[in-house]
C-alpha cells in the first residue's frame, strides 16, 4: 500500500470555471446549497463569473474551501484516504476538514470570518521573489523590522510581506531575478495582521476541534500531529506567521510518504513539491473526472 499525502492549494490557485463539473453531483449540490445559506451568495455563480471578483480575498477563500472539500469527499467516496494532509495557507482549512478535525459547515464558517477579516486589512504589500541568494535575503529580513518571510515555498521561490516602504527598501538591497507584486489588500502572514488575528482568535476559540484521523502538517509548524488543541493553536498562529511550505515538502518523505495528490484547482503545490522533494510521485485532482477509480 503506497503511503499517500493529500495537499490543498490556497489563494492564487483559483480560476474562473473551477467546480463547473461538480454542479450536478448530489453530494456537491447539498454543499453548494449550504454554502449559499452561510455566505449569502452562490459559489458556483461566483466561480463562473468575473475573474476580478473571484480574485478578491472575500470570495476566493470560501470558493476554494468549498470546491476542495467536495473533491476530497469524492476521493473518499471512491475509497481513497490519505495518511498525511497539509494545505497552503487557506488550504490548511480544507486539510483539517479532510482529516476530520471539523465538519464542512464549521470549516466554512471559519473561512468566511477569516476572509472577511483579511479582506478588510490594508496598508501592506506582498511580493513574490524568484531567483535570489537565500542567505542574503534572510540577513536583510533580519535587519528589517517591517518585512517578514511570508511564504517559504522552495529554495528558489518565496513571498515577502510587510509595510510597502520597508518591502521596497529591502528589494533595493538584494539581487533578485524576478519580483512580482501580489494583488492582495494586506501583508498576509505577517505581524501586520495582528489585529485581524486577535479578532479571529475569539471566533476560533469558540469552535470545537476533534483530534485528526490522520497526521496534519501545519503551516506554522510542520511537525506532524493529530492533537486537536495543538492544531487549533497552530491555526491561530497562521495569520501572523509565515507559511513553511518548503519544510512541509521536506517532511513528507520523512513520514514515509511516497505519493502526493494535490486536490483543488491548478498545479502550484505539486510544482513546489517537485522542486523540494523530487522523488515523490505526484498527482493532481482538479475535477471530478480526475478522481481515480
Amino acid at each position: 500500500m503506497i503511503k499517500t499525502a493529500w495537499v490543498f492549494p490556497g489563494q492564487g490557485s483559483q480560476a474562473v470555471g473551477m467546480g463547473a463539473d461538480l454542479l450536478e453531483l448530489p453530494g456537491a449540490k447539498a454543499k453548494f446549497s449550504l454554502a449559499e445559506q452561510i455566505l449569502g451568495w452562490s459559489v458556483p455563480q461566483l466561480c463562473q463569473g468575473d475573474e476580478e471578483k473571484l480574485s478578491r480575498t472575500l470570495y476566493t477563500q470560501p470558493c476554494l474551501y468549498v470546491i476542495e472539500s467536495i473533491l476530497a469527499d469524492l476521493m473518499r467516496q471512491k475509497g481513497h484516504y490519505p495518511a498525511v494532509v497539509a494545505g497552503h495557507s487557506l488550504g490548511e482549512y480544507t486539510a483539517l476538514y479532510a482529516a476530520g478535525v471539523f465538519d464542512f459547515e464549521t470549516g466554512l464558517r471559519l473561512v468566511k470570518r477569516r476572509s472577511e477579516l483579511m479582506d478588510n486589512t490594508s496598508g501592506g504589500q506582498m511580493v513574490a521573489l524568484m531567483g535570489f541568494d537565500r542567505q542574503q535575503l534572510e540577513l536583510q529580513i533580519q535587519y528589517s523590522q517591517d518585512v517578514v518571510l511570508a511564504n517559504d515555498n522552495s529554495d528558489g521561490q518565496v513571498v515577502i510581506s510587510g509595510k510597502p516602504a520597508a518591502v521596497e527598501g529591502l528589494l533595493a538591497k538584494i539581487k533578485v531575478k524576478r519580483a512580482v507584486k501580489l494583488n492582495l489588500s494586506g501583508a498576509f502572514h505577517s505581524p501586520l495582521m495582528a489585529s485581524a488575528a486577535t479578532e479571529f482568535q475569539q471566533f476560533l476559540k469558540a469552535t470545537r476541534f476533534s483530534d485528526a484521523k490522520v497526521f496534519v502538517l501545519s503551516n506554522a509548524e510542520p511537525a506532524p500531529t493529530t492533537n486537536a488543541a495543538t492544531l487549533k493553536q497552530r491555526l491561530a498562529q497562521q495569520m501572523t506567521k509565515g507559511v513553511r511550505w518548503r519544510e512541509i515538502c521536506l517532511q513528507l518523505p520523512q513520514e514515509g510518504v511516497e505519493k502526493v495528490i494535490e486536490i483543488g484547482p491548478g498545479k502550484v503545490l505539486t510544482g513546489l513539491i517537485k522542486r523540494n522533494s523530487p522523488d515523490l510521485e505526484l498527482e493532481n485532482v482538479s475535477t471530478a473526472a480526475q478522481v481515480p477509480n
